[in-house]
């Protein structure tokens, strides 16, 4: 499984996708994890499975799940990013 999480930088995410890989890890889970800007979204999102949207860019949801109908988008709930709580998130 491939999963992108995408923040307005793609720097407050990379602790957040530390938690979740070391998460899958301990449960033997299979999972390629990445944070990136927004805006670079479109350059990394060939074979990925999920779209994680920080809480900062939530309101860029719809803009996102029209660029890439095919590709299921979440946003990672404001609690559970500001706690990194890898193992939630995942």
């Amino acid at each position: 499984m491939k999963i992108l999480l995408a923040c307005a930088g793609g720097m407050s995410t990379g602790m957040l996708v530390q938690k979740m890989k070391s998460y899958a890890e301990k449960n033997q889970l299979i999972a390629e994890i990445a944070a990136y800007g927004l805006s670079d979204l479109e350059e990394y999102v060939a074979g990925c499975d999920l779209i994680l949207l920080g809480p900062q860019v939530s309101y860029q949801e719809d803009e996102v799940r029209q660029k890439f109908p095919q590709i299921p988008v979440a946003i990672i709930d404001m609690f559970d990013y500001s706690m990194m709580n890898g193992a939630k998130v995942m």
